[in-house]
């Protein structure tokens, strides 16, 4: 299997608009960055987490021709709103994409994009299966997925363990039994939003410490914003098993 980084910004992306910051303006491919998401892809399923607002570039990016599933961590803009871009796989597959969410992501779903759920049906609208999840394994696309969960200052989000690789952002908080789930991961990715603190994400030395707790072969930062520094910069000061992920960075691992 490949897990492939779509985008590994926060949720302005990198460059923002009309900063004119050393990180904004530098001319490194791996310091430009398409809000957070994640391609999780075998020989037979294509699975990609949250689709953000950059969710058709991406796509087109990364030239898939099918979605087998689409998951979301969590109902914020930043990685819900190019939803209405799956109508193109519709188009191809012929069929629905399966969506998979909490109860509370889904009733977001239905309020955002009330004219996908409408009678009679409107031509052309985006075709979804919603699929509710909790913490519980579950299947999707026919592979096992371990759910995780965080915490996103009071809100609650899954991060989600495929066999060897986990994938967490939009967290500041993840409990102790949930730790656990994470133990014996070869990869594990986390959000590292700045050096600062803030209210709802983890700092570079917050992820950096819960790195050394996990102690994964290998662990990478996403969901970055331009305050973090340039990605040249700082990948000489982090630990040799730890490295800032970048949009197209791919991690082949064995699934569960």
């Amino acid at each position: 299997m490949k897990a492939v980084f779509l985008g590994t910004g926060t949720s302005q992306g990198v460059p923002i608009i009309a900063c004119d910051c050393m990180v904004c303006k530098s001319s490194d491919f791996r310091d430009k960055r398409l809000r957070s998401s994640l391609l999780i892809q075998d020989e037979n399923s294509t699975i990609v987490v949250d689709s953000g607002p950059d969710f058709r570039e991406q796509m087109l990016r990364a030239e898939l021709k099918k979605l087998d599933a689409l998951l979301f961590t969590h109902a914020h803009r930043d990685h819900m709103a190019g939803l209405d871009d799956i109508r193109g796989f519709n188009f191809r597959m012929k069929k629905a994409v399966d969506v998979f969410c909490e109860p509370w992501v889904e009733k977001a779903i239905r309020k955002e994009f009330y004219y996908a759920f409408e009678e009679p049906k409107y031509p052309g609208v985006p075709e979804m299966n919603l699929n509710s999840i909790d913490e519980n394994p579950f299947f999707a696309a026919g592979l096992n997925i371990q759910p995780i969960r965080v915490y996103h200052h009071k809100m609650p989000v899954l991060g989600f363990r495929f066999g060897e690789f986990a994938y967490i952002t939009d967290a500041n908080r993840i409990p102790e039994e949930e730790i656990e789930k994470l133990k014996g991961c070869r990869f594990l990715v986390l959000n590292a939003l700045r050096r600062e603190s803030h209210i709802s994400h983890f700092t570079l030395n917050e992820a950096l410490e819960i790195m050394e707790r996990i102690q994964p072969e290998r662990g990478f930062l996403t969901h970055i914003s331009h305050q973090l520094g340039l990605q040249a910069d700082l990948e000489k000061e982090l630990p040799a098993n730890v490295q800032l992920a970048y949009d197209g960075l791919e991690i082949e691992f064995k699934g569960a």
